[in-house]
């Protein structure tokens, strides 16, 4: 699944090319994802010039007048700006005309993103109970150590949970982790406020790396000018059972926590 890096990057390639642009027609051609595609967004966007386009957490808002589209790349979803000719292909679902003469086209296979709509003032039910971005001042070691207070969950599960901090995905909680040396299954309530500094420092870190390298490439992602990130060849643990620890030499373990794959140097993470 595309992660904050992935949709950051994704909201860097077409905010160009859609800012200040005219949307002149939604055109549909698989309605149902995750979600039927929003009737409002598809009889109100057509005719609005956007405003701007914002991400929070892993969903894309694109804002205009009358309203905004509230978009999420799902498992294999992803966004392209293209000539407003190129011939859709099968998975192509959804394409927005600009007066540009482009089209952002929505391409998904297996249909889990969404296409969805909030309405000017309000905030949609999925970003209401949203925690704070990982990447914003107000996410810090502190912040962390406060919510894990009487916390029985294993230390990854916090940091993944959305209603603690948005957009760490599995690939990024994992990476962090073992830059903070901790081990991923340890309670969450029994880190200490040092090592929670260290791990909201990384975290910022590894995000603000992966976001200037474009990601993380895997299976299905790409970004919007169809070229992939550049992120996944330097992962330390993620995806590496069995190979050795890049530090210590150590060979590199997987367990399933939360029914998520997880990667640890059992020597350098405690």
């Amino acid at each position: 699944m595309p992660e904050l890096p992935e949709v950051e990057t994704t909201r860097r390639g077409i905010a160009p090319h859609l800012v200040g642009r005219r949307i002149d027609q939604v055109v549909v051609r698989q309605a149902w994802l995750r979600w039927p595609i929003s009737k409002a967004l598809r009889d109100r966007l057509p005719g609005q010039r956007v405003e701007a386009v914002e991400r929070r957490a892993k969903y894309l808002l694109v804002h205009t007048p009358a309203g905004s589209a509230l978009l999420h790349l799902g498992m294999s979803g992803s966004l392209r700006v293209l000539a407003g000719d190129v011939a859709p292909g099968a998975h192509d679902h959804v394409d927005w005309r600009l007066d540009s003469g482009r089209i952002l086209r929505y391409t998904d296979p297996r249909r889990f993103g969404s296409q969805l709509w909030q309405a000017p003032g309000t905030t949609h039910e999925l970003l209401a109970d949203l925690g704070p971005e990982p990447l914003a001042d107000g996410f810090d070691g502190a912040y962390l150590w406060k919510r894990s207070r009487g916390r029985a969950a294993p230390v990854k599960a916090f940091l993944m949970d959305q209603k603690i901090v948005v957009g760490v995905g599995n690939i990024y909680a994992a990476e962090a982790l073992f830059a903070a040396g901790i081990h991923p299954n340890r309670v969450a309530g029994s880190v200490s406020l040092a090592r929670y500094e260290r791990l909201a420092d990384e975290v910022k870190r590894i995000l603000d790396y992966a976001i200037t390298r474009g990601g993380t490439t895997l299976r299905d992602f790409i970004s919007p000018d169809g070229t992939p990130g550049y992120f996944e060849q330097e992962l330390f643990v993620y995806g590496r059972a069995g190979e050795p620890c890049k530090v210590c030499g150590t060979p590199i373990r997987a367990v399933t926590l939360g029914q998520r794959s997880t990667f640890y140097c059992p020597r350098c993470q405690r």
